[in-house]
């Protein structure tokens, strides 16, 4: 994706703890910029969503965000 210009990645989806955690892993250690769409991803319960997106994502995710909130960044 680099090749063809694609430097930032937007992740929703399902699975926090696993799926998406593992690709927002991966993707930032390929030098993606990573933003996480924390409303728009799913898990089999809270406690496994809450323990990715407080401890783990952010330590690969360049911004842990709201819909609401990426709608307003793209609008600029």
């Amino acid at each position: 994706m680099k090749k063809h210009g694609v430097l930032k990645l937007i992740m929703v989806g399902l699975r926090a703890n696993t799926c998406i955690e593992s690709t927002v892993r991966f993707v930032a250690e390929l030098g993606f910029e990573v933003t996480v769409v924390k409303d728009a991803i799913g898990s089999f319960g809270h406690k496994e969503m809450d323990a990715s997106l407080q401890f783990n994502m952010p330590a690969y995710a360049n911004a842990i965000v709201t819909t609401e909130q990426l709608l307003a960044r793209l609008a600029v």
